[in-house]
This record gives C-alpha cells, sequence and structure tokens, in this order.
C-alpha cells in the first residue's frame, strides 16, 4: 500500500483539486468584522473578494427515539481568489484554506500559503491550530492518458479496487464499486481515502467519461503550535506521496510522464 519511491512531478498529472485547511478555536471578531486587514496583506495576489452566508446542516440532538433536529447559525464565509480563479482562499470564524485547481508542484503550492497564512497569525493572532489538513482529489481520465481500453487493474493496485480487481469482473457490469478507509499513518497523521470509478463534473456538466477518483483526505489532529503547522503540512504532503505511489501500476506512472522535482 505505501511505496517509498523517489518523488517524482507528472506532467499530465490528474489532479482536479489540491486544498490545505487549518483550524482552530473560533474567532469571533472574523465574522463580527470585515477581514480588511487581512485583505490587505494578500489582495496582491488574491484580488478577486466574496463574501458567503452559509447555513450548516442541521445538528442531530437528543437520544434514540427522542432525537429532534437542531438548526445551526450561518457562518460567514470570505473568499479571495487570484484573477484567474484558480487559486482560492477561504476564511471563516474557525478556519483558513488554500485551494488550488491548477496544481504544479508542492513548493508551488506552499508557497501561496506562505503569505496568507502569516497574516491570518499576524492580524487574528489563534492561540494554536485544533487541525491542519491537506487534501488531494485526482480524477484520473484513459482518454486523456492514452490510455482508452485499459481495464483499471492494469492501472490500480488491487487494494483500491475491490471486486475489480478479479479477472472475471467487467467494470461495464458494475453500477457501483469503491474502496473507502480511515487510517491512522505515521508522524500522527491521519487519513480518509476514498477509491473507485465515478462520473464527475466540471463546471456543472456531467462528464461521460468513467474516471477512477482516489480522493486522500490527510490530517494531523491536536493542539499544534503555530510554528509546527508548516512542518505538519510537509509531513502530510510526504504521506500523500507514499500512499498515491503505492495506488499506481507502472503503465499508470508512465502514462502521467513522470520527472525529477
Amino acid at each position: 500500500m505505501f511505496v517509498h519511491k523517489q518523488r517524482c512531478i507528472y506532467r499530465t498529472h490528474q489532479l482536479a483539486e489540491v486544498i490545505c485547511q487549518l483550524r482552530f478555536p473560533e474567532i469571533l471578531s472574523i465574522a463580527s468584522k470585515e477581514p480588511v486587514a487581512f485583505q490587505e496583506a494578500i489582495r496582491a495576489d488574491f484580488p478577486q473578494f466574496l463574501r458567503r452566508q452559509e447555513v450548516p446542516a442541521p445538528k442531530i440532538t437528543g437520544t434514540p427515539g427522542n432525537m429532534t433536529l437542531q438548526n445551526q447559525a450561518a457562518v460567514t464565509n470570505y473568499q479571495f481568489s487570484s484573477a484567474d480563479g484558480a487559486w482560492r482562499i477561504n476564511l471563516t470564524g474557525t478556519f483558513i484554506s488554500l485551494s488550488c485547481s491548477r496544481y504544479t508542484c508542492w513548493e508551488d503550492f506552499a508557497g501561496k500559503l506562505d503569505k496568507p497564512l502569516a497574516a491570518f497569525i499576524q492580524v487574528y493572532k489563534p492561540a494554536y491550530f485544533e487541525r491542519v489538513g491537506l487534501r488531494y482529489v485526482n480524477f484520473i481520465s484513459r482518454s486523456q492518458l492514452g490510455l482508452e481500453g485499459v481495464p483499471f487493474r492494469d492501472l490500480i493496485a488491487p487494494c483500491y479496487l475491490g471486486p475489480l480487481a478479479e479477472e472475471d469482473i467487467q467494470e461495464s457490469a458494475s453500477t457501483r464499486c469503491s474502496v473507502d478507509a480511515e487510517l491512522n499513518l505515521r508522524g500522527g497523521c491521519r487519513v480518509k481515502l476514498h477509491a473507485g470509478p465515478g462520473m464527475v463534473k466540471r463546471n456543472g456538466v456531467q462528464d461521460k467519461e468513467v474516471k477512477f477518483i482516489f480522493d486522500q483526505d490527510l490530517y494531523m489532529p491536536g493542539q499544534l503550535q503555530l510554528n509546527l503547522a508548516v512542518g505538519a503540512m510537509q509531513t502530510l504532503h510526504s504521506q500523500a506521496n507514499l500512499i498515491f505511489q503505492g495506488a499506481i501500476l507502472p503503465q499508470l506512472h508512465q502514462a502521467m510522464e513522470p520527472q525529477e522535482p
């Protein structure tokens, strides 16, 4: 499941989105006052601004047989985007996140987070981080990689395929087949992982190709000192790389055109 290979960068990677999120104890001033100082610190890189009021799903309270739905208060979500919309910072009273739809490499992604994270710490002074998370969402497209007609069992390691790893099971006969797991990793990391074929939407349009969805949601829980956040993200990134390298077989590895970092 985990393969210790030299890290590489793929010319035709299949990442749809990469997200880093840092959660902290609620800071009431974020919702009660416009984040003017924070915006000024990052506006050169994230000039577009959007404010949304999001209503969380009702919370289930009570005991079995006497349960009720409790409505939750709306959450103010401030969004700061790059001019091309490929990079986005989200800030609420409990988290700050960076998401990217045009990922190139870890160093570029981490560099984009440096200034917003430093500005957030300077302006809001959180006591600590409660959770540091890093998520990699891959939509593996055989048509894009010139692998039309190649079964997923020749591209993906058997432990992520379930019944589709068997020679006598045809992909076309499966309406749903996925692997979902939650694992403890080294260094205090954890991962929620989803793997399996599926249909995806792009800008609200249903894609007709069945892609292989490989979604890693890695995180480090617990009270984390502010100066340890960068190291935590690096650890999560390293673990994600080990998992992905262990999930792909040589034919898929070569089709994505590996390059040395």
